[in-house]
């Protein structure tokens, strides 16, 4: 049964902000958003328009330069970026998974090192977790880190990860004790020696943000750029994609409403047999459809959203059935989209087929969502 604890409610300031975030997203990123996806170039302009903006310092806590305004506030603007320019929307969430094992597990030494330059926009961080090997099984890691004296030495090849070459510094997850299985988190900055910039992969979608290996060969670093504690690396990353993989559900959110509203206003003007195509029942249930879907995984976001700021004991399973429901539906309403347009839906020319190609990333990164699947499963037994 549902208890009053359990609703939430969005401060009016919050849609304000929204608003301006909104206006700012339509008015200098979606005219940029084909060339930036053609080029697929990482867009440093756009970066720093969101650090001018503040928008960069939306995930961090005002004591270290952020806005201090939450979790739901955070993927609130994630989303309307995302209506727009999923790619440019990622800049925001990476912002938010690159710092968040800091802000939850690190010492205050780790954060005022590197919490506020972050917040302004200055530096941008990378989440370092996935291997060639290792993907959805984290612990089958084998990115090592062996204590020589006051340093740890890494080695190891990541793989997936957001921001390559973009990033001041990487959190990476390494194997600290083999025998019990035990991996440890650090912070690496992106000019310790031994770091390099591997393989590049060429994308479906999100074009625009960098995608690769980093490799760690000999890299050291000082014991205090240990988050949290030596060999509780997995709590970090499962802590911090807990609540991270509420960024692909809003990410997944944006996108699905930019194509239906795109869909809708086409379908206004597209005339077929006389009318606008809008006046047949074929495509006003599609729609229908799609408008009803998106709101209805807007609300469970949301929910999701409300309850990390709350530390809700659910929180775990309500995020993993936001990213589950908001990813398969962008899916599903950005096919539906592009169908809509017909053969324009097909064509670069318009938007909804960058838009289809950018919803697929979010049903398997932040955790596919089968492994969510297994995630809200474990909670029904």
């Amino acid at each position: 049964m549902q208890t009053l604890s359990d609703l939430y409610t969005v401060p009016q300031e919050n849609l304000d902000l929204c608003e301006t975030i909104g206006q700012i997203a339509r008015d200098k990123i979606a005219p940029r958003s084909a060339q930036i996806d053609e080029e697929a170039e990482y867009p440093w302009d756009i970066r720093r328009l969101l650090g001018e903006q503040d928008i960069l310092g939306l995930p961090f806590p005002s004591e270290y330069g952020g806005t201090g305004t939450g979790t739901l506030m955070l993927n609130m603007a994630i989303e309307e970026i995302a209506k727009v320019d999923a790619a440019c929307a990622l800049i925001l969430m990476v912002q938010d998974l690159g710092t968040l094992p800091i802000r939850l597990f690190g010492s205050e030494e780790l954060k005022e090192r590197f919490l506020p330059r972050c917040a302004t926009g200055e530096w941008s961080p990378a989440f370092a977790l996935s291997e060639p090997e290792a993907g959805s099984d984290p612990a089958g890691m084998k990115t090592t880190a062996v204590k020589d004296g006051e340093e740890w030495v890494i080695n190891g090849t990541k793989n997936w990860i957001s921001n390559l070459g973009v990033a001041d510094f990487y959190i990476c997850f390494a194997v600290t004790d083999r025998e019990a299985q035990r991996v440890t988190a650090f912070v690496v900055e992106a000019d310790r020696p031994g770091f390099s910039v591997g393989k590049l992969e060429h994308k479906l979608g999100i074009r625009a943000s960098p995608t690769g290996q980093p490799i760690f060969d000999e890299v050291r670093v000082p014991q205090e750029n240990v988050i949290g504690e030596v060999g509780r690396g997995l709590s970090v990353a499962l802590g911090t994609l807990e609540r991270t993989r509420l960024g692909a559900a809003a990410q997944a959110t944006g996108i699905a409403q930019g194509a239906t509203d795109y869909a809708v206003a086409y379908s206004r003007e597209r005339r077929q047999f006389g009318k606008a195509i809008n006046e047949f029942q074929a495509i006003q249930f599609k729609l229908a459809d799609m408008e009803t879907r998106t709101t209805a995984g807007r609300e469970l976001l949301y929910k999701a959203c409300a309850m990390a700021d709350q530390g809700h004991p659910l929180r775990g399973k309500y995020s993993s059935m936001a990213k589950v429901f908001c990813s398969d539906t962008a899916m599903a309403v950005t096919v539906e989209a592009v169908q809509v347009l017909g053969g324009y839906g097909y064509v670069k020319e318009y938007p909804v087929e960058r838009m289809m190609r950018d919803a697929k990333i979010t049903q398997i990164y932040e955790g596919t969502n089968e492994i969510q699947r297994l995630v809200i499963a474990r909670t029904l037994r």
